[in-house]
């Protein structure tokens, strides 16, 4: 078979496979998880060989250091993603709730109902982990799956949707319904982003360059954020310890994240209290800063002067961009320029200020006096999540179980006809 023939195929049976999936019992979805996490266990042996192939040839590659951190499965790992299993499991499922049912005057009732959205296919990067924690979340939606992950890490993702197909099995589930692309080569995404007819969403997971090809060359809808340009805009009237720690937390903790905060905007009349502050405490863990004319001096040796680029830019490193504002329209206008849509806080004591805040930006989360790194589904009280959508349409924010339903009109009557 050629590739457009082995990629149609494999999404034809994923079609398939989503008419039975999106009538499926609770308790069988919940079942196959609960499989899986016994598979997980079980196999542990079988799914670090598998990775340690891909680790091999990734060095021979000369993969850098960071991608072959994402790319190992370590036993912590495995135990990860069986836990995610159970946790996924024990979630409730939205699948055939109904809202909103009202009784229209002509004595109808009318509801929504939650229905999974049928095939999706997720497009990834390094992290094996995605292919469990992608085809899990689907699943308990009602939903199917198609995977593609990266090439270098194949034979991970071969295994694990090897044993994702096992516990389908075992739970009376088609063992379609979670799919990988039969092939690493490249031409194979460019056939399968043209299946509309199979496929109803792609969600990509990976860096801006790899976003921006699927959504130019997919003609079904794609959920998807580009980078994660985060600001925190300091108030005058914020608290300047409490604000210290929140910005430490938002760009240390983890600056390669897309939640990371990347760019701190700092109104002048606290600025000379609160940057020498910053300079020192992240300084000393590391932090370069990219800096204003007016922060330079109050920064530092380890400022540099910022150009152009580094406003909207994701670093996703110890580097921060640091720009002193005038008032909280300054800040404002910055984050509409320059902004991702995606994580915006304010850091004050003003409720006006943060009100004004929270109604003016537009972002999947704003957040008032608190760190960027909670827009996460975990966080927000979603469980897991399949990634951050910056697109409004269908999904703004964390993307959990829910957000992988749509939901269709319901109507009970009682032998009504339209007058």
């Amino acid at each position: 078979m050629t590739i457009k023939e082995q990629v149609e195929n494999t999404a034809f049976q994923a079609r398939k496979a989503s008419r039975q999936l999106s009538s499926a019992e609770g308790a069988k979805k919940d079942k196959a998880l609960f499989v899986l996490a016994d598979l997980l266990r079980s196999s542990q042996k079988e799914i670090t060989a598998a990775n340690e192939v891909d680790l091999e040839q990734a060095r021979q590659n000369s993969l850098d250091k960071a991608r072959l951190e994402r790319l190992e499965i370590t036993p912590a790992v495995v135990e990860s993603m069986a836990s995610a299993c159970e946790e996924v499991a024990a979630m409730q499922d939205p699948v055939g709730a109904i809202d909103g049912m009202i009784r229209r005057p002509s004595g109808i009732m009318v509801g929504r109902m939650r229905v999974p959205l049928g095939v999706v296919a997720i497009i990834y990067e390094s992290r094996p982990n995605v292919t469990v924690d992608s085809a899990i979340l689907c699943l308990k939606a009602g939903n199917a799956v198609i995977l593609r992950g990266g090439s270098e890490a194949f034979n991970s993702n071969k295994c694990l949707t090897g044993l994702i197909s096992q516990a389908l099995k075992a739970a009376g589930l088609p063992e379609n319904g979670v799919v990988a692309l039969p092939t690493a080569d490249r031409e194979a995404v460019k056939v399968m982003l043209k299946l509309d007819e199979y496929i109803d969403v792609v969600i990509p997971r990976g860096g801006e360059g790899l976003i921006r090809a699927v959504v130019n060359d997919a003609t079904m809808p794609v959920l998807k954020h580009y980078k994660g340009v985060c600001h925190i805009y300091v108030h005058e009237d914020a608290d300047a310890e409490e604000a210290l720690d929140i910005i430490y937390n938002a760009k240390v903790q983890r600056p390669g994240v897309c939640n990371a905060l990347e760019c701190l905007l700092v109104n002048r009349k606290i600025a000379g209290v609160l940057l020498p502050m910053v300079a020192q405490k992240l300084g000393l863990n590391g932090v370069r800063f990219r800096a204003c004319q007016e922060s330079m001096s109050q920064l530092g040796q380890t400022a540099s002067p910022a150009t152009n680029k580094d406003w909207g830019y994701e670093f996703l490193d110890l580097i921060l961009a640091v720009k002193v504002v005038g008032d909280q329209d300054e800040a404002q206008d910055h984050i509409a320029q320059y902004g991702s849509n995606h994580s915006e806080a304010i850091l004050t004591k003003d409720y006006n200020a943060a009100m004004r805040f929270v109604r003016e930006v537009d972002a999947s989360a704003v957040l008032v006096n608190a760190s960027t790194r909670f827009n996460d589904g975990g966080q927000f009280g979603l469980g897991a999540e399949i990634g951050i959508s910056t697109s409004k349409i269908h999904a703004y924010g964390p993307m959990g179980i829910k957000e992988l339903t749509s939901t269709k009109f319901v109507v009970y009557g009682q032998g009504q006809v339209r007058a």
